[in-house]
């Protein structure tokens, strides 16, 4: 499978070739196809990363101390 960087810049031929006008309608179609497929396979694999980006940034760092209380925003001081 082609890395995201390979999908991009293919993605952006297809979106050249097209807004050029030099091609055919047919082939013109072809190409809006394949830059819909790439362009929902890039979409999905961002939000993979979006997601695991997440999960990284709201993990406890490995020397916190462990929360303890199970509702700590309800406790009265």
């Amino acid at each position: 499978m082609p890395a995201f960087e390979d999908k991009l810049e293919r993605l952006e031929e297809v979106s050249e070739q097209i807004r050029e006008g030099e091609i055919s309608l047919e082939e013109s179609i072809k190409l809006f196809e394949e830059g819909i497929k790439l362009a929902k396979m890039l979409e999905k694999e961002l939000s993979k990363i979006e997601r695991k980006v997440e999960i990284l940034l709201n993990q406890p760092s490995p020397d916190a101390p462990p929360q303890m209380d199970l509702f700590p925003e309800n406790e009265e001081e």
